[in-house]
């Protein structure tokens, strides 16, 4: 059995992937003259990751989004050190990057507890700075949440990544005829019988030109980027976004996407997929799959289906295609087993380096104790 835990975001309009807020560290406190007095540092301004956050609750609860921290105490007789001012803390969820208005990256938040400082607090008076105070750091900073899942769903609009969603975790996505249903990420929590859970993001779909920030463009596209695999959803039968665009085969949706994928972070292409072909109770789609399979197994014979500009550097290979019906149930049952597989097949290989990359590390720190020159039978061994 199958269940889905309650995504975090269900309705699409709550969703906040991107927040920009004003923060300003603490002044420090004012020295003491005549006795020579030191006055409290300001208090800094951190971004911590917390567990069942959202950047929407964020902005809902702070809604003038400044975060200000405390000045620090001023010199007096009875504390010439004066007390550093409280510290402020801006409380988000995990896959948050921080950058500043110049795009710069401050720092990365991928776990629970981790942190960054944002803005520093003043320095307190001193005999240095003839007792006065410098004033806390001032600026903008950009909350940017890229979304963490096990598995992304990628795909052209309607190749029924909801539904697919929907199948596989028994979530309850937005689904329809029309191309642009999923208009925000959508996560499910996927339990198998042994509590094992795996986490699947439906992504809102691409269209040919994404790489360019055209439709969902780099708002979809800086998901994909914190997923530890891809799942590529194709239409068996091809797709056509309207009537004024080109159609295109299942072969044509795979290469387009991976190459929007490529113009966008080539980096992207580094990470395990699995495609799955969806749609097979349409009629003939036996047919389709069968043509499929060999434009796969020969793609440099079909190159010249592909426009120019839009072929990949190096054709697609993936860890396994799976054709399923997501409306019926066909092939659902295999794909969950496969998700699993694969992650803990890449999960084994990730411990593998580790485990070597520590030997590496320990021959280099116990470096071999040189031989002697002239060793000669009978004589102890001296270093």
């Amino acid at each position: 059995m199958v269940w889905l835990s309650r995504c975090c975001c269900r309705k699409y309009g709550n969703f906040v992937d991107h927040l920009r807020v004003f923060v300003k560290g603490g002044s420090g406190g004012m020295g003491l003259p005549r006795l020579g007095g030191q006055g409290g540092e300001g208090g800094d301004v951190w971004v911590v990751a917390s567990k069942d956050l959202s950047l929407k609750r964020i902005k809902d609860r702070y809604p003038e989004k400044r975060f200000v921290a405390e000045v620090g105490d001023n010199s007096v007789v009875r504390a010439l050190k004066g007390k550093k001012g409280s510290d402020r803390e801006i409380l988000a969820p995990p896959g948050i990057t921080v950058t500043n208005d110049d795009g710069k990256v401050l720092g990365v938040l991928n776990a629970v507890g981790d942190k960054v400082r944002v803005a520093r607090g003043g320095q307190g008076g001193s005999f240095h700075s003839n007792f006065h105070p410098s004033k806390g750091q001032v600026r903008h900073v950009r909350l940017d949440l890229k979304l963490i899942a096990d598995m992304g769903l990628v795909g052209f609009p309607n190749a029924g990544k909801s539904t697919l969603l929907s199948a596989i975790s028994h979530a309850t996505p937005e689904i329809a005829s029309y191309p642009f249903t999923t208009l925000k990420p959508e996560i499910g929590k996927v339990m198998y019988d042994d509590h094992k859970q795996v986490s699947v993001a439906d992504l809102p779909g691409l269209i040919e030109g994404a790489h360019m920030n055209r439709g969902m463009g780099h708002k979809f596209l800086k998901h994909v980027e914190r997923t530890k695999q891809l799942l590529l959803v194709v239409d068996v039968c091809g797709f056509q976004l309207a009537s004024k665009t080109p159609f295109r085969s299942a072969f044509q949706a795979v290469q387009l996407l991976v190459k929007e994928l490529e113009l966008y972070k080539e980096e992207l292409l580094s990470k395990p997929a699995i495609l799955v072909v969806n749609k097979m109770d349409l009629p003939e789609a036996e047919e389709k799959l069968d043509e499929l399979m060999h434009q796969l197994d020969n793609q440099e014979d079909f190159r010249h289906l592909i426009p120019e500009d839009m072929v990949p550097s190096h054709f697609p290979t993936f860890s396994h295609t799976v054709p399923v019906s997501a409306s019926s149930g066909l092939g659902v049952a295999h794909l969950q087993q496969l998700i699993r597989q694969s992650l803990e097949e890449q999960d084994a290989k990730a411990t593998e380096r580790q485990r070597h990359d520590k030997l590496r590390e320990l021959r280099k720190a116990v470096p071999l104790a040189p031989l002697p020159t002239n060793p000669k039978w009978g004589q102890p061994y001296q270093a």
